[in-house]
């Protein structure tokens, strides 16, 4: 019977996503709302119901699509060459599991990577690019039933025989459809418990906010081997560190990168010298027992970011913050804290307390309050400008909020239908940058000259042009330090601000031949690019002088001498000649 229940669940699934997908409206234009001057960038989204990942500007338009056989697992981001990285779901059910996804612009498909071991480990919900081209990934690995209480679980808090505690990778692409794992960190790794003390990790609680109490279970989490339901991930160049947002412990925590993966399995190394134990964490002191349930701040959240370099704010930490269950009612805001760390990356905890701050620095709630309530997915991402720009998951809506948390800009995503149109999160993609015009330095002709008297002026000319981009602006000059013969005259002998769309300049040539008699010189005239060393041209240059009459004599006596030995009529030619 629970066979068929489960099989009539997967058809009503299908249907309901066939019809679903049957009403794709006509018309993007009642589907965004601008109030005022916005957004100037692009978004990128993938909705969770479509296997198409979209690109769309501030009016709702499609900039771009970019097609796949997978619905996305969640999360999808732009690198900075226009390569997109999109999580993907293989599989439905029990069977479903993570992997990555890497197109081009032009929708290549050049990296198809799957985590996944049947009842051992499997990617989910985020993934985060690296400056190295590596990707961090979070994941799931199986412990058994035996393993969690060996390690000091409450067998009362164990849904069943497996528990599914997250651990993080960095893979190495390395092949179409291959990587390595160059790096990993896991939860079971730095555990503690005060249930058993027969058992591994036993102490203090209090004592150990670096760690993570295998007992800590808050309502129906308990229910489900997925204990922590890590949510997204995030990284800090500037300290090497990782921020996860931990959505079953209603917390933030911070890791190092810095380490060694033998050391992130320990409490010692790497910049911080704690290994991989926690170095902050945020949210919820309860579940370190540094506060009481009145302390939560956090409530179900999502899409926890460092705030990035260049915007208002940078380096706070952002959350979208779910609300659920949040004490005197459920609604979502948007938090932005500071996180009391020095220049180095190292976090200040006063021993007996929870992690600072008290508060947000500042919050984004509705007005009123529940009119604004996301139970679950959803994301935000502060702006250069310093506006945030927020996605209501659930809603499939997008908007644009002001520091003052005045709505400027909102969009209603349409795809794959509006009935089917939730989105884990988006991401904001700046304008591109005007790329510059760059010149291109390009000459014709060349300058050869024979039968020249020494001591002779000789004139020619050659041309030069920009070739480059249109508009661009070339400043060059004549360089002859590779010519040690002669005296080299020219107009003009350098230019500046030479357009494309100038032509050609011809450059007028006078040399003075050397006084040698009987004499060949050549080399060449290089032209450069003053602002670019890398880009010139060179002019070949061939000159000669006269061969005198003795001389001419003196090599062809012989070989007449030869000949008039044979013939007469020879001779005769000889002496007339000369």
């Amino acid at each position: 019977m629970r066979i068929h229940c489960k099989h009539k669940a997967i058809i009503f699934s299908i249907v309901i996503l066939f019809f679903g997908t049957c009403f794709v409206p006509l018309s993007l234009t009642q589907h965004y709302k601008q109030y005022a001057e916005t957004i100037s960038g692009q978004i990128l989204f993938a909705p969770n119901d479509s296997t198409t990942t979209y690109l769309i500007d501030n009016t709702g338009a499609v900039n771009h699509t970019w097609s796949s056989s997978y619905l996305p697992y969640l999360s999808v981001y732009m690198l900075d060459d226009g390569t997109i990285l999109r999580t993907i779901e293989i599989g439905f059910g029990r069977g479903a599991h993570g992997g990555i996804e890497k197109f081009t612009h032009d929708g290549t498909l050049i990296w198809h990577y799957e985590y996944y071991s049947p009842n051992e480990y499997q990617s989910h919900h985020d993934i985060t690019p690296l400056p190295n081209g590596n990707v961090l990934m979070i994941a799931w690995e199986t412990k058994t039933r035996t393993e969690a209480i060996d390690a000091g679980r409450n067998p009362s808090d164990l849904p069943g025989n497996t528990l599914m505690p997250d651990h993080v990778i960095e893979v190495e692409p390395t092949g179409p459809t291959s990587g390595n794992i160059v790096w990993e960190w896991h939860v079971w790794d730095h555990l503690i418990q005060d249930y058993d003390p027969t058992k591994a990790n036993y102490g203090v609680v209090a004592d150990h906010p670096e760690l993570i109490d295998i007992n800590y279970v808050v309502g129906s989490s308990g229910l489900t081997p997925d204990w922590l339901h890590s949510n997204s991930i995030d990284y800090n160049e500037e300290f090497d560190q990782i921020l996860i947002s931990v959505h079953n412990f209603n917390e933030i925590w911070v890791i190092d990168h810095s380490t060694i993966t033998a050391e992130a399995a320990g409490h010692t190394g790497g910049n911080s010298g704690k290994g991989g134990d926690l170095l902050y964490r945020w949210g919820n002191p309860f579940a370190y027992r540094a506060g009481t349930t009145s302390d939560q701040k956090f409530f179900g959240q999502h899409d926890a970011t460092w705030i990035e370099p260049g915007c208002p704010g940078e380096g706070n930490i952002l959350v979208f913050n779910n609300g659920a269950e949040r004490p005197g009612g459920s609604y979502s805001s948007v938090d932005e804290i500071v996180p009391p760390v020095d220049s180095t990356g190292h976090y200040y905890l006063q021993p007996g307390s929870a992690y600072g701050p008290e508060n947000p620095i500042w919050s984004y709630t509705a007005n009123p309050p529940m009119s604004f309530y996301a139970p679950f997915i959803s994301g935000a991402q502060r702006l250069p400008d310093g506006n945030t720009l927020i996605c209501d998951g659930p809603a499939g809506r997008f908007f644009e909020v002001t520091p003052e948390k005045v709505t400027v800009w909102e969009y209603v995503n349409p795809y794959p239908s509006p009935s089917l149109n939730r989105v884990f999160k988006i991401q904001y993609v700046p304008p591109q940058e005007p790329l510059p015009k760059v010149p291109d330095l390009d000459c014709t002709g060349s300058l050869s000259w024979t039968n020249v008297q020494p001591g002779q002026t000789v004139n020619g000319s050659f041309q030069v042009q920009n070739i480059g981009d249109p508009g661009s602006l070339l400043n060059w000059t004549t360089n002859v330090s590779s010519l040690d013969w002669g005296t080299w005259t020219f107009n003009p002998e350098s230019g500046e601000n030479l357009t494309p769309e100038d032509g050609q300049v011809t450059v007028q040539v006078s040399v003075v031949a050397p006084n040698e008699k009987n004499s060949e010189f050549q080399g060449y005239i290089r032209v450069e690019n003053r602002d670019n060393s890398t880009d010139f041209d060179v002019i070949s240059v061939y000159l000669k002088t006269p061969i005198s009459t003795h001389a001419v004599q003196t090599m062809a006596h012989p070989f007449l001498f030869t000949l008039r030995q044979r013939h007469s009529l020879i001779e005769t030619m000889e002496w007339n000649f000369f």
